[in-house]
């Protein structure tokens, strides 16, 4: 009997291009291939979770398609950040049913950064709605959230597209998902703007190397839209679908391979 490949997806950053993600699910899911683990940073943490959560794909897509701002702005006297987080908490803590990632359906890790030590922090355990508000901790935009004695931002800092935690899961073929593309002459009239482009570029070389260690990475090409516009939800996840089919008969080529012996 042929084995089974366990498959893994790493879901990018990306602010509200990260809608992108459930393009991607869906297209998989319609062409039968099974996710095994799922790793996310940032929005690919808050997508990958409510779908981990046993969210099932036609009422995320209507929940994300109904995602407006003013489900996350909660404004704070800016000390460490503008916005609390407290409201996207509540969000996300509804929408994977207050689950702590070991009960979650599929199994997720969760990537965040220390902002003390510059250390990666994995999650994979406890309050999935903690972690998520962690891993989408925008420095400079939402607060920093406190858990034990770590002081935690936004997971795409130190790992964009989370390939190598995928892997760690135990993965032996792996989707990446980056939505992150640097726009060249994009207009930058906000904080917000500054502070996504800033990470988008520091991130790019790192990035290339993600594609080597991935078996397939899939790149929407979603530049065009704003990060911070949750306005072209539909568009952008059609865009992950499109991008995501150009990729399935390679994906389902490499796996009958890998089902004929290993890599």
């Amino acid at each position: 009997m042929k084995q089974k490949p366990k498959i893994g997806l790493a879901l990018g950053s990306g602010g509200a291009r990260g809608f992108a993600h459930v393009g991607v699910i869906k297209v998989l899911k319609e062409e039968n291939i099974p996710i095994s683990y799922i790793a996310g940073s940032s929005m690919g943490a808050l997508v990958g979770s409510m779908y981990s959560a046993g969210t099932d794909l036609e009422q995320l897509y209507k929940i994300v398609t109904k995602f407006k701002r003013k489900y996350y702005l909660d404004f704070t006297v800016p000390k460490m950040g503008l916005i609390k987080g407290n409201r996207i908490k509540e969000f996300i803590s509804i929408f994977t049913h207050a689950k702590k990632i070991e009960e979650l359906d599929i199994p997720l890790a969760v990537v965040a950064t220390d902002i003390k030590t510059g250390d990666k922090v994995v999650f994979t355990e406890g309050s999935v709605a903690d972690a998520v508000r962690a891993s989408i901790a925008i420095p400079g935009i939402f607060t920093p959230e406190k858990i034990g004695n770590q002081l935690l931002v936004d997971g795409g800092v130190v790992d964009r597209v989370p390939v190598s935690v995928v892997k760690e899961m135990g993965a032996d073929y792996v989707i990446a998902v980056d939505v992150s593309h640097v726009k060249q002459d994009m207009e930058v009239t906000s904080i917000y703007d500054v502070i996504m482009q800033s990470l988008d570029i520091l991130q790019m070389e790192i990035v290339r190397n993600r594609e080597i260690e991935s078996n397939v990475m899939i790149r929407p090409r979603v530049e065009q839209f704003s990060s911070r516009a949750f306005t072209n939800i539909e568009e952008i996840i059609a865009i992950g679908e499109s991008e995501t089919r150009k990729h399935i008969d390679q994906i389902k080529r490499e796996i009958e391979k890998w089902e004929e012996g290993p890599y």
